[in-house]
Order: C-alpha cells, then sequence, then structure tokens
C-alpha cells in the first residue's frame, strides 16, 4: 500500500486542520488506517486508528479534539484536528496495516503542522 498525505501547514492555536491521505494499491481499501505523530526531537507516537468497517480509536491526548474518518469508495482517510494547542506541533504520519493493532505496517512521507502560540 503507498500512502500519500497532505494537508498540513501553519496555524494558530485554538485554529483547525484537516489532514488527508490518499492509499493506492491492489488491498488499500480493506486495510485499518493510522495517524501518527512526531514532535521534535521525541519519539513518534500514535494519534488515531480506524478499521476498515469504521471503528475508530483515539489518544487520550487528541479525544474530543481529532477525528478520524475515511472514504473507500476512494481509498482516502482523513484527520480533522480541531482546537489545536501548540504541543500538537509534530509531523504526522499516515499509516496502514491489517487491522488497528497492526497499523505500522506501510507509512506515507509525512506532512508538518505547527501551532502557533
Amino acid at each position: 500500500v503507498q500512502l500519500v498525505e497532505s494537508g498540513g501547514g501553519l496555524v494558530q492555536a485554538g485554529g483547525s486542520l484537516r489532514l488527508s491521505c490518499a492509499a493506492s494499491g491492489r488491498t488499500a481499501s480493506s486495510k485499518a488506517m493510522g495517524w501518527f505523530r512526531q514532535p521534535p526531537e521525541k519519539v513518534r507516537e500514535f494519534v488515531a486508528a480506524i478499521s476498515w468497517s469504521g471503528s475508530t480509536y483515539y489518544a487520550d491526548s487528541v479525544k474530543g479534539r481529532f477525528t478520524i474518518s475515511r472514504v473507500n469508495t476512494n481509498n482516502t482517510v482523513y484527520l480533522q484536528m480541531n482546537s489545536l494547542k501548540p504541543e500538537d506541533t509534530a509531523v504526522y504520519y499516515c499509516s496502514a496495516g491489517a487491522t488497528v493493532y497492526s497499523v505500522r505496517d506501510s507509512w506515507g512521507q509525512g506532512t508538518q503542522v505547527t501551532v502557533s502560540s
């Protein structure tokens, strides 16, 4: 599965951004999809995941602010990010895997999100 993210950028605290991830490949529509992020000088961390049937999972730090969704007809997953905080600043990576518990098999190139205070 090949993954291409888009939608990152610079936003003020309290603002919103929507990230998109286009998946291609023969099995793309059957994969669980996820979002991870890597803040500056920190390890990559889980943000959210969605199963092929639409079940969603979130890190505690983003619950109530971020929403993951997918459109299987065009193999695209979205991450709607609201009420952004400076600590959300990171490179955001799209991922795919067989299940939401193994959603690290494939990775996109990443997209930068910067939240200014």
